[in-house]
């Protein structure tokens, strides 16, 4: 098989590169990345093991003309993991998230159609459907679609083009919608490393409103067998929800961590809560296991050890990361919003 991956550089599409390539020894990868904010050449060094079955191509995926070029090479399936991610970067200005998340995915639906893609794959998330009450179901894959950020708002609009281009144009296409995902390579602006790395400075971890906000967490690597059962199995048009069935709040994951952590709870600071900020989500991923026999296979208590782990023998990657942009990021966001 013959992958074209979009946006690899970032913390699940490298976990995947690196995962398909350890798993599959006549498979071949190419990776179409900008390398912007969240994305890090670092997060796959290990692909010299690999030899010629790795190719990095530097690019934008709204760029037709770089995106035909790539995708005339008649990969099998395309994986799209390239987005802008960060809802609070998405609060702070949408233009980005508009452009990428689904002029982007047009872009690459259109040259995929033109040569021939076999398959594909949209990765999405969990947010596209919302907020969810304390008692109700986990999401199912017929939730109608109320995203709540301009983040959500455009993945859904992508999720609905592909759905539309499988409908008009026969393609096909596969959507994955995943719960929140933690683990090794995570850019430090995400919860549950920015806890970490801060809780190993003794610097204060900063938790939105009251910190009763509830996520579904799974580990990277689960996802990325997840996409990779989805890539080969999954009927085309299809949507699957992938999830942890591992829920916490907020302020649980920030405690879990001071306590692994051998750090005090002083560190805590409460800030002004996140505009829209959902309230709850949960997957439901019995369609996943039912129709494909997916299911989560790592504890959540030793992910977060190992997580943690990682970042304590990984310090440099992500001091790199914070002494830079991000920080400058941290500093305006953060630096506003402290109580």
């Amino acid at each position: 098989m013959r992958l074209l991956v979009t946006g690899g550089l970032g913390f699940i599409g490298s976990n995947f590169i690196l995962s398909m390539l350890k798993t599959y020894q006549d498979l071949s990868v190419t990776n179409l990345d900008l390398i912007t904010y969240a994305g890090n050449l670092e997060n796959l060094l290990d692909v010299q093991d690999y030899g010629n079955r790795y190719t990095f191509i530097k690019g934008d995926i709204t760029d037709k003309s770089l995106v035909n070029e790539v995708v005339s090479t008649k990969p099998d399936v395309l994986v799209n993991f390239a987005a802008e991610s960060h809802v609070d970067r998405s609060i702070l200005d949408a233009s980005a998230f508009l452009k990428t998340n689904i002029i982007g995915v047009q872009t690459l639906m259109d040259c995929c159609r033109e040569y021939g893609v076999k398959r594909f794959v949209q990765i999405s998330t969990d947010e596209v459907y919302g907020s969810l009450g304390a008692d109700d179901p986990a999401f199912v894959e017929t939730n109608m679609l109320k995203p709540n950020s301009p983040y959500s708002a455009s993945k859904a609009s992508a999720d609905l083009l592909a759905r539309a281009y499988h409908k008009t144009y026969n393609m096909d296409v596969v959507i994955t919608r995943c719960s929140n995902n933690y683990g090794p390579l995570q850019f430090p602006e995400k919860l549950i490393p920015l806890m970490i790395t801060n809780a190993i400075q003794d610097q204060e971890l900063p938790v939105y409103g009251d910190g009763l906000n509830v996520r579904d967490w799974i580990h990277v690597l689960d996802h990325c067998r997840a996409i990779d059962t989805v890539m080969r199995d999954g009927k085309s048009g299809g949507i699957y929800n992938i999830g942890g069935s591992c829920e916490y709040t907020n302020i649980d994951i920030v405690r879990l961590i001071l306590t692994k952590l051998n750090k005090p709870f002083s560190l805590i600071k409460y800030v002004q809560d996140r505009p829209g900020h959902d309230r709850r989500y949960a997957m439901n991923a019995a369609k996943i296991h039912d129709e494909l026999g997916w299911a989560p296979s790592i504890d959540f208590e030793e992910g977060i050890d190992a997580t943690i782990k990682w970042y304590i023998e990984n310090e440099s990657w992500w001091r790199k990361i914070k002494s830079g942009e991000y920080l400058d990021y941290y500093e305006k966001w953060y630096g506003n919003l402290k109580k």
